[in-house]
């Protein structure tokens, strides 16, 4: 249980609903910033105002999956105001309070390090990124069947990239009927793709296995479908994009070719925000669990 432990939420989508509402079933205090416009609100929850004193009052803080940008603002969709945490509030954020988030961007980093706090990436963890793979793998198909007007059976996709997302993506196309090419790096992954019944091929060899492709899924967070690719790919291919912002793709060149590209970062929670809120709940949770159990066996 988490009696007796105070977490604050900022902001977040619905994915954050799920996880404040598994905080409330432990027993936790729970106070939210930036849920005043949910059609159905909260209840249990103490609505607050972004303060100094608010920060400093809590044992954990939350925060959305991206976390905040430069400026620290922080994305509030359920909210009629836009959230900023000030730079210098921060320092109000005590040593022991854990910070979790889904991501860190550099600024939040920074602040981490000066002010002391600890940040808990939840996506950075394999079980999470594992289990996100499912409704990741399923958005994509979705897009996919929305953007073509051919069916995945019998297509020809190319999953670049077999870790925990692509992984889950190309076994996914498989069971659906679709002939599926895996572009990877290592020698290892060569094996899983052939032990998969997948047609593997270096990264490096991608322009030579694109002029027959229907679709292209891209999982590498690093330029790899580039002009010399796109101008090799057939104008009725469609490029999903799911690496993070700016993705792996030059969408400049495919939309002057007139080849679909689409960025697709974060599908689990566009698709299937209460699964994906589920998981990241469960996670957090019993993160929290653990490191206050830990503190206390040290005492």
């Amino acid at each position: 249980m988490l009696t007796g432990i105070t977490i604050v939420f900022l902001g977040g989508d619905a994915r954050q609903v799920e996880v404040i509402n598994k905080c409330l079933e432990l027993d936790a205090t729970v106070r939210v910033v930036g849920f005043d416009r949910l059609e159905t609100p909260l209840k249990g929850v103490s609505q607050e105002t972004l303060s100094p004193g608010l920060l400093t009052g809590a044992d954990v803080i939350i925060l959305p999956v991206i976390g905040c940008d430069d400026h620290g603002v922080i994305p509030a969709p359920f909210s009629a105001e836009q959230l900023v945490i000030k730079q210098e509030w921060f320092a109000a954020i005590r040593k022991s309070t854990l910070v979790y988030t889904g991501i860190a961007k550099s600024f939040l980093k920074q602040m981490g390090n000066e002010h002391g706090f600890q940040i808990i990436e939840v996506l950075d963890r394999d079980d999470v990124a594992i289990y996100n793979s499912i409704p990741t793998a399923e958005g994509a198909v979705m897009m996919a069947i929305q953007n073509t007007d051919i069916t995945i059976h019998g297509s020809t996709c190319i999953v670049l990239g077999i870790g925990r997302t692509g992984f889950t993506l190309a076994a996914t196309l498989q069971g659906l009927g679709a002939n599926v090419r895996v572009g990877v790096r290592r020698e290892d992954d060569v094996a899983r793709a052939v032990q998969m019944g997948w047609k593997p091929f270096a990264t490096r060899d991608l322009a030579a296995n694109v002029g027959d492709v229907d679709l292209i899924f891209n999982t590498i967070p690093t330029m790899i479908v580039t002009a010399q690719i796109i101008s090799k790919l057939p104008r009725t291919a469609v490029i999903i994009d799911l690496a993070s912002a700016p993705g792996g793709t030059d969408f400049r060149f495919a939309e002057k070719r007139g080849v679909k590209a689409i960025l697709a970062p974060g599908i689990p929670g566009i698709v299937a925000p209460k699964t994906a809120g589920i998981i990241m709940a469960n996670t957090i949770c019993q993160s929290i669990l653990d490191e206050f159990q830990l503190r206390g066996d040290e005492q």
